[in-house]
């Protein structure tokens, strides 16, 4: 066991000058029974950084520790792979959603991108419970649905109703690709948890965004919980800003101006992304009207299950050379770095 002292600590807050401690399970803020810090942790530290929305199979897993991002959110792939990746030496956390839950001939079985085994086809509302199962009983820690529109055929509502209600009776969130018109309204309306890509197709109205930060519909009545949006903002364009970038930023700002959650996340293998923090995606959530404390929430959550919040990676900020944190919140987190838990000697003094 070490106990170390930081410069500045957030964890869902900022804490000021902290004691920390390493032990066997992992980074976690000191206890009154702890020894006194022995050592000095320069600079400022957040839970390691988490991109919630990745495809694992297109891309070098085993790059993303060095690129600054401890944990990882693998947003479906064929379910024999996926499952390996969380205990895959090398790799950040990885929690996986299994296969896309679609329709016959739905996204993504044409699109070009996702190999025949990384959507599993639904054909009515009675084969869905089944299709969740298979996917939780893999290893998947939640659940992804395809409703994309564009692309071709969806779920009716009906089916998507089951794949939600069978999802939260097992006890894990739904995730949903929402594209083309009236799709996040629909998935908003069956319960779904998270959407994968902040919206683009259309502009939402402010009442639908309101209704999603409640978690009711304009009637009232309650849906399963408030909605969390993925921003995944730097796929229209990869630093161009197109049109639907336009609109999702757009969705972005209105939907956090009213207390909306954004989870910072990239898509990475969605194009040239970089493999590791992305720096273009903070700015264009700051852009977005994310201060210093969202952009921080979105990007370092306090890690599920690990005590008080850490788990076995620190994401650091230098004291010195870092641009200033209050005037450019974004490029000031784009310089974390990672700190391992069995290196964390070579860094203290």
């Amino acid at each position: 066991m070490i106990a170390f002292t930081v410069d500045d600590c957030w964890l869902d807050g900022w804490r000021g000058r902290t004691t920390l401690v390493a032990d066997d399970e992992g980074f976690r803020r000191a206890r009154g029974s702890d020894p006194k810090p022995e050592a000095h942790l320069a600079g400022t530290v957040l839970p390691g950084f988490r991109d919630a929305h990745v495809h694992l199979g297109l891309v070098d897993g085993t790059e993303l520790l060095a690129g600054g991002i401890a944990a990882v959110d693998d947003f479906g792939w064929e379910l024999d792979l996926a499952r390996t990746w969380p205990s895959a030496s090398g790799f950040p956390r990885v929690t996986i959603a299994g296969q896309l839950l679609t329709v016959p001939g739905g996204y993504p079985t044409a699109s070009g991108w996702a190999p025949p085994g990384a959507s599993w086809e639904i054909a009515a509302p009675d084969d869905a419970p089944a299709a969740v199962d298979r996917q939780l009983d893999a290893g998947a820690a939640f659940i992804k649905i395809a409703l994309n529109a564009d692309a071709g055929p969806v779920l009716d509502d009906a089916t998507l109703a089951r794949v939600v209600e069978h999802a939260h009776a097992r006890g894990v969130t739904v995730a949903a690709h929402a594209q083309g018109k009236g799709q996040a309204a629909r998935a908003f309306a069956a319960g779904v948890d998270v959407l994968a890509h902040a919206p683009w197709s259309e502009r939402l109205s402010d009442e639908l965004l309101g209704a999603m930060v409640a978690g009711a519909t304009a009637a009232g009545a309650m849906t399963a919980r408030p909605m969390t949006w993925v921003s995944t903002l730097d796929i229209h364009g990869w630093g161009a800003r197109d049109a639907d970038f336009v609109v999702a930023s757009d969705n972005v700002r209105r939907f956090h101006a009213v207390g909306g959650r954004i989870r910072y996340g990239t898509d990475l293998g969605n194009g040239p992304l970089p493999v590791g923090i992305n720096a273009r995606e903070l700015l264009a959530l700051e852009h977005a009207g994310l201060g210093l404390d969202a952009l921080a929430a979105a990007i370092a959550p306090a890690a599920p299950g690990a005590p008080n919040g850490f788990g076995r990676h620190l994401s650091v900020i230098s004291a010195e050379g870092a641009p200033d944190r209050a005037t450019d919140p974004a490029a000031w987190l784009a310089t974390a770095r990672l700190i391992d838990h069995d290196r964390l000697k070579e860094h203290l003094r």
